[in-house]
């Protein structure tokens, strides 16, 4: 097992612990250590390995994993491309969330979704659960295509409205209430969890590794898979459709109340809002599931039961 899924059962076992680990993990200044400094952390977490099975008190160690945490992916040890860590997930998609919500035109609208899903199911791809290796380039190529098909369909779900609405000139306060205000948020949630499991789909077509509680791959499970890439799907669900409705609330408030006089002033306090709930919920979905996610010896195929006695089983959940 390695030393990130070690960590997260020692320090990430109830949610509020891994809110405040990945509220240190997602500071985007780490995007800065250069591939020297993480791999000199990363060594030093492999000489001080044996206290993982207790809670760490020395800071040094302590920041040393909140870096490898946020730049290293646990499966292949590999170091995760800077654009595509999770410290750089808020800074890229902010921009692309704000620009996708203020648009009031099919063509414009289902571009800036199109890149919006682009990213994160590029980010979903690198990020996810490393055991359906790419032995083969037919996986590789599955992959792409089904993430380009995922793409180009959420792009088109979330650009439909809008498409009617001008096409059939439905120009009623009551549809544009609801195209423009209360629709993208369960759009924009679905679109995002249907991508996390296109993307991923290998993962409970193939199975991912499930270890014991001493870190020992004791199999291949689908159903590991089908929970690992669920849990994420529901998660991210959550941020995206949190990130879109919560604003739209908050911003009637604002107007109803009248705290803003000058109206030129809604569309910078709008953009704080949107980056103030995107801030909060990422760390929030994130934290939801347990990175080192845990199955029970029911819910594992009688294949991986007859090898082994254990009665938990362990596995990377991916992001």
């Amino acid at each position: 097992m390695d030393a990130n899924l070690r960590f997260w059962r020692a320090e990430g076992q109830s949610f509020f612990q891994r809110f405040l680990l990945w509220a240190d993990a997602l500071d985007p200044l780490l995007l800065l250590k250069s591939s020297n400094e993480i791999k000199s952390t990363r060594l030093l977490i492999q000489t001080n390995e044996k206290t993982l099975s207790e809670p760490i008190q020395n800071n040094q160690i302590k920041q040393a994993f909140v870096l490898s945490l946020s730049s290293v992916h646990p499966d292949t040890d590999k170091i995760i491309p800077v654009l595509f860590r999770p410290p750089a997930f808020m800074p890229i998609t902010l921009p692309l969330v704000i620009i996708s919500s203020v648009q009031r035109e099919a063509k414009p609208s289902f571009f800036w979704q199109f890149v919006f899903h682009t990213y994160t199911a590029a980010f979903t791809l690198i990020n996810g659960n490393g055991t359906p290796k790419a032995e083969e380039y037919s996986l590789q190529q599955k992959q792409i295509f089904l993430g380009l098909g995922a793409v180009s369909y959420s792009a088109c779900v979330g650009a439909l409205p809008l498409i009617s609405v001008n096409r059939y000139m439905l120009k009623s306060p009551l549809m544009q209430l609801v195209v423009r205000k209360l629709l993208p948020a369960p759009l924009f949630g679905l679109t995002s969890a249907f991508t996390v499991a296109m993307v991923r789909s290998p993962e409970f077509d193939n199975g991912i590794e499930v270890m014991d509680r001493n870190g020992k791959v004791v199999g291949v499970s689908k159903k590991a898979g089908e929970k690992a890439v669920m849990e994420t799907a529901l998660s991210r669900a959550v941020l995206f459709g949190t990130t879109f409705l919560l604003p739209e609330v908050l911003m009637y408030c604002v107007q109803r109340a009248r705290f803003v006089k000058n109206p030129r002033a809604l569309g910078p306090v709008r953009m704080f809002v949107v980056m103030s709930v995107l801030a909060g919920m990422l760390p929030v979905s994130f934290s939801m599931f347990p990175q080192c996610g845990e199955i029970k010896r029911a819910d594992l195929e009688p294949e991986i039961l007859s090898s082994t006695e254990e009665t938990e089983f362990f596995y990377n959940r991916g992001i």
